[in-house]
C-alpha cells in the first residue's frame, strides 16, 4: 500500500513540474515601477486606511480600497526613486547596469502587506509558456515602516533568502538572526532608544512616570526595554499601557488612567498611528499638563501637530532621527518625479485608468513640507545605496562596467550587505552590525511654537551610540519649552526628595520611588539628598542638630568656670582660711593648758594635713593631664594618710596618759613624742610606698571616655591599676578604723575633758563619708564622678577640723574660766 501511495506521489510531482506557473486570482500591480536589469522591491503604507469589501457569497469580492494618504511616506517612495535615479547617473557604481524599482502600497494594513509581499516574490506577470523556476524577480526589498508588518514581512521572505531593509522598524525583536537572518535596517535597535529614554527621564531628574505603549511588537518590545533600564536607574513607574489602533474604548481608558494618576511625565513608546489617536482623545478630554517623552515614530510627526492638539503636545520631548539634507533631492521633486515616476495629471484621470485609481496622489504635487530637511526618508536613501554597494562587489564592477552576465542570487545579496561599509553624500557612514541594524544616532527634539504661530522642532540634545559610554548623551535644558509652554522644568516624583539628616524608607506594598523620609538617628549623618542610609560618625565625632554633618563631641570635663566647680573651690579654700586660722589661734594660746594637754606638736601637724587635704581637691578640678591624675590620687592619699596618723597618734597619747595615771605604770616612756613623729612618719611611708609602686607599675593617665555618653566624651583620670587605687582607699579606711576603734574604747576615760570622745566623732563622720563615697563615686557619671570624689574629701577633711578642734575653740575663745589645768584633770561629777 505504501509502495503505490509513494508512486503516486512521485508521478504528481513529475507532473507538476511539468506544468506551466499558473496565478491564482487577480494580479496585484505596483503603486509605482520601473524596469531595469536589477529590481529593488519596496512596501511602504502610502495610503493609511483601508475598506473591507462586503463578502456576500454570490459573487467574486472585490479589490480592498486604500485611502487617506500619508504624505511622509509618500516621501519615502520619492525618496527611493530619487537615490535610484542617482544611480542610474552615477558612472562609477553600476556603470552599466540599470536598477529599475516595484513600489507596492500596504495602506497602512497586515492584510495588505501580505498580498504586498506575495506580488513581490512571484512578480504580476507570468505567461502561459513561462516555468516555474523558483526565482524572484527583484534582489531586495525596501520597507516596512512599522515593525509588526516588517516582521511579517521578513518572515515571509526569510525561507527564500531575500535581504529586506528597513528604514523605521525599530523593534529589537528583529534583531534575532535565527529568525531574521536576512533583515537589514538603517535605523537603530529600540535597545539602544529605550535606554536611551531612561538615561533622558534620568537626566532630567524625573523618578516617576506613566508608561503608554502601542499593542504591537514594537510597542512592547521597546517598553520592555525602557522598563528594563529605567529600573535600573531607580526611576518608577506608576503605570504601563497599551493599546492598538482599532480599539477605541481602550484609547479612552488609557486617557483616563492618564489623567488619575500623579505622575506628570508619560513616556510614550507608540507609533505615529496610535499617537494620533492618543492625542486626539486627549485634546477631546483637555487633559494638559503632561510632560510627554517620545520616540522616533513620532516625535517629528507635523501631521500630529492642529491647533487644537498643542495645547496637549505642546513642549513635548523625544528622540528622533537626525537631520539630512540631500542636496538636489527637492530639484527632482519639482522637476522630474512628476514627469517620469508618475506621469498623471488631473487631465489623465478620466483616460487612463492607473491614473484614475490613483488620482488622489495629485493632491500632493504641492506639497513641500519635509523636501530640505529629511529624517526617514535618508534611511531609505542609505538602503538603496546599501543595495547598491552590495550589487557593485557582486558583479565586480570596475571602470569598464559590470559583469552582467553573472546570475545574482538573494542570498549573495544577503553576504554582501553584511561586508558593505560606504559613506553616502550627506557626510553618514553606512554599515550594518551583527544583527543587522546601524549605529544609534538620536537628536533630542523639543516640540516648540515661536510667537508668529509656527511650530517647530528644536534640537536640544543628542544621543550618539558610536561615542564612549559617558559621552553619548548630551541635553541642553535652557533651550527646552516645557509642556504648557513653561520654562520651568516640572517635577514628577511620588515622593519629595528627602533632605540631608533624613534617609529613606521605602513606604512598604509600593514602588521604591515612594518613601518616607526618616530622621537619621543620633551619632548618624547623611550629608546627600536622597540618601539611602545614614552614616554612622567615627567614635570622637557626633552628629549635629540637622544630622547632616559630623562634628567634634563635647568634651566634658570639671573645670574651674563651672558653678559646681566654683562651689567647691570656695569650700576648699574656705577650708584652707578656717584651718589656717585654728592654727593660728593654736598658736598664739600654745601655753595655754587646753592646747599643751592635746600634744600641740601633733596638732600642728594635723592642722597642717588638713591644710594639704583641702588643697589637694583642686588637682581633681581642671582638664585632667598626665601629671594631674597623678598627682591628684597620690596627694589626696598621703595627705590623708599623714592626718589619719596623727589623729591616730593623738588618741593613743590619750590612752597611754590615761595608763600613765595608773600607780607603778611606765608606759608614757614607750610613747613619748620622739615615738609619735616615728608612728606618723612609718604610717604615711607605708602610704608614700604604695603609691610608688602604683606609678611604677601601672600609674593613673588621661582618659577618653566615649562610652558613658554617646554624645559627648568625658575627660578623667583612668585609675591605671584599679589594685593601686583601692589599696590607697583601703589603707586610708584601715588606718581610720584602727582609729576608730582605739577612740571608742577611749571614749569614757574619766578626764573632764576627753578628747577620745571628738575622735571618735569624727571618725564615725569619716568612715560615714568614704562608705557613702564608694557606692557614689561607682554610680556617678562623668564628670560627676570627680565631684563626688572632692566632696568626699571635702566632707571628711570638715568633719576631723571641727569634731577634733571645734570644742577646744570654743573653750580658748567663749569659755576661758575652763582653761585651766585644774578644770581639765578634774574627775566628772556624777
Amino acid at each position: 500500500m505504501l509502495f503505490f501511495l509513494h508512486a503516486f506521489l512521485l508521478f504528481s510531482y513529475l507532473k507538476a513540474e511539468n506544468t506551466g506557473c499558473r496565478m491564482m486570482g487577480d494580479p496585484k500591480y505596483p503603486l509605482l515601477s520601473m524596469d531595469g536589469d536589477i529590481t529593488i522591491g519596496a512596501i511602504l503604507p502610502i495610503h493609511t486606511k483601508e475598506t473591507l469589501p462586503s463578502f456576500d457569497l454570490k459573487k467574486k469580492p472585490q479589490p480592498l480600497s486604500c485611502s487617506s494618504v500619508s504624505p511622509r511616506d509618500f516621501r519615502l517612495a520619492q525618496t527611493m526613486i530619487f537615490a535610484i535615479h542617482e544611480i542610474n547617473k552615477n558612472e562609477t557604481l553600476l556603470p552599466n547596469v540599470s536598477v529599475g524599482y516595484k513600489i507596492y502600497d500596504s495602506c497602512g494594513s497586515r492584510m495588505s502587506s501580505v498580498s504586498a509581499i506575495m506580488a513581490l516574490m512571484n512578480g504580476h506577470e507570468i505567461a502561459e509558456e513561462e516555468r516555474c523556476n523558483g526565482q524572484t524577480p527583484i534582489h531586495a526589498v525596501i520597507g516596512e515602516t512599522e515593525s509588526a508588518t516588517t516582521i511579517i514581512l521578513s518572515r515571509t521572505t526569510g525561507p527564500f533568502k531575500i535581504p529586506v531593509i528597513s528604514h523605521s522598524s525599530a523593534c529589537e525583536c528583529l534583531s534575532n538572526r535565527k529568525d531574521y537572518p536576512s533583515f537589514f535596517r538603517t535605523i537603530s535597535s529600540d535597545y539602544h532608544q529605550g535606554r536611551a529614554l531612561a538615561l533622558l527621564v534620568k537626566h532630567l531628574g524625573w523618578t516617576w512616570v506613566g508608561a503608554v505603549n502601542s499593542d504591537t511588537d514594537y510597542g512592547n518590545n521597546g517598553m520592555a526595554i525602557f522598563l528594563n533600564a529605567a529600573e535600573k536607574e531607580g526611576i518608577c513607574v506608576e503605570y504601563s499601557v497599551k493599546f492598538y489602533r482599532t480599539d477605541y474604548e481602550k484609547v479612552q481608558k488609557v486617557v483616563k488612567t492618564m489623567k488619575q494618576s500623579t505622575a506628570k511625565v508619560v513616556v510614550g513608546f507608540l507609533a505615529f498611528f496610535e499617537m494620533s489617536l492618543l492625542v486626539e482623545q486627549l485634546s477631546i478630554q483637555n487633559v494638559t499638563g503632561l510632560q510627554l517623552i517620545g520616540v522616533v515614530g513620532w516625535t517629528t510627526s507635523k501631521n500630529l501637530i492642529t491647533p487644537s492638539t498643542f495645547h496637549v503636545m505642546g513642549g513635548s520631548l523625544g528622540f528622533a532621527l537626525r537631520k539630512i539634507t540631500m542636496q538636489g533631492f527637492s530639484d527632482y521633486i519639482d522637476k522630474s518625479f512628476w514627469k517620469t515616476a508618475f506621469p498623471c495629471s488631473e487631465r489623465d484621470v478620466s483616460q487612463d485608468v492607473y491614473c484614475s485609481r490613483n488620482q488622489d496622489l495629485l493632491v500632493l504635487k504641492n506639497y513641500t513640507e519635509n523636501v530640505s530637511e529629511q529624517r526617514f526618508s535618508s534611511n531609505v536613501y542609505k538602503a538603496v545605496y546599501a543595495v547598491a554597494y552590495a550589487l557593485q562587489s557582486l558583479l565586480k564592477c570596475k571602470e569598464q562596467g559590470c559583469a552582467k552576465a553573472l546570475k545574482i542570487h538573494p542570498q549573495q545579496v544577503v553576504e554582501a550587505l553584511k561586508k558593505v561599509n560606504f559613506t553616502v553624500k550627506f557626510g553618514d557612514r553606512v554599515w550594518f552590525d551583527n544583527t543587522g541594524a546601524a549605529i544609534a544616532n538620536y537628536e533630542v527634539v523639543n516640540w516648540q511654537q515661536h510667537s508668529n504661530g509656527s511650530f517647530e522642532f528644536k534640537s536640544v540634545g543628542y544621543y550618539d551610540g558610536s561615542l564612549p559610554t559617558d559621552q553619548r548623551f548630551m541635553i541642553n535644558t535652557e533651550n527646552i519649552i516645557w509642556a504648557g509652554g513653561r520654562l520651568e522644568k516640572p517635577r514628577s516624583v511620588c515622593t519629595e526628595s528627602c533632605s540631608p539628616g533624613t534617609r529613606k524608607a521605602v513606604q512598604k506594598g509600593r514602588p521604591v520611588c515612594c518613601y518616607d523620609c526618616i530622621p537619621c538617628a543620633d551619632g548618624e549623618i547623611s550629608n546627600e539628598t536622597d540618601s539611602n542610609n545614614c552614616m554612622q560618625c567615627p567614635e570622637e565625632f557626633w552628629s549635629n542638630a540637622e544630622k547632616n554633618k559630623c562634628v567634634l563631641k563635647a568634651v566634658e570635663f570639671l573645670s574651674f568656670t563651672e558653678m559646681m566647680s566654683i562651689v567647691l573651690v570656695f569650700f576648699s579654700l574656705f577650708g584652707v582660711g578656717i584651718t589656717a586660722l585654728v592654727a593660728i589661734l593654736f598658736y598664739s594660746k600654745k601655753d595655754t593648758p587646753i592646747v599643751k594637754a592635746n600634744n600641740s606638736e601633733l596638732s600642728f601637724l594635723l592642722l597642717f594635713s588638713l591644710i594639704l587635704c583641702f588643697l589637694c581637691s583642686l588637682t581633681f578640678i581642671g582638664q585632667p593631664t598626665e601629671w594631674s591624675c597623678m598627682l591628684r590620687h597620690t596627694a589626696f592619699g598621703i595627705t590623708f594618710v599623714l592626718s589619719i596618723s596623727c589623729v591616730l597618734g593623738k588618741t593613743i597619747v590619750v590612752l597611754m596618759a590615761f595608763k600613765a595615771t595608773l600607780p607603778g605604770s611606765n608606759v608614757m616612756k614607750w610613747f613619748g613624742p620622739v615615738q609619735q613623729r616615728l608612728s606618723v612618719l612609718a604610717f604615711t611611708l607605708i602610704q608614700v610606698l604604695i603609691c610608688f609602686l602604683w606609678l611604677t607599675i601601672s600609674p593613673p593617665f588621661p582618659y577618653k571616655n566615649i562610652k558613658y555618653y554617646k554624645e559627648k566624651i568625658i575627660l578623667e583620670c583612668s585609675l591605671g591599676s584599679p589594685v593601686g587605687f583601692w589599696a590607697v582607699l583601703g589603707y586610708i579606711g584601715l588606718l581610720a578604723l584602727l582609729c576608730f576603734i582605739l577612740a571608742f574604747l577611749a571614749r569614757t576615760l574619766p578626764d573632764n575633758f576627753n578628747e577620745a570622745k571628738f575622735i571618735t566623732f569624727s571618725m564615725l563622720i569619716f568612715c560615714a563619708v568614704w562608705i557613702t563615697f564608694i557606692p557614689a563615686y561607682v554610680s556617678s557619671p562623668g564628670k560627676f564622678t570627680v565631684a563626688v570624689e572632692i566632696f568626699a574629701i571635702l566632707a571628711s577633711s570638715f568633719g576631723l577640723l571641727f569634731c577634733i578642734f571645734a570644742p577646744k575653740c570654743y573653750i580658748i575663745l567663749f569659755k576661758t574660766e575652763q582653761n585651766t589645768k585644774q578644770r581639765l584633770m578634774g574627775k566628772k561629777t556624777t
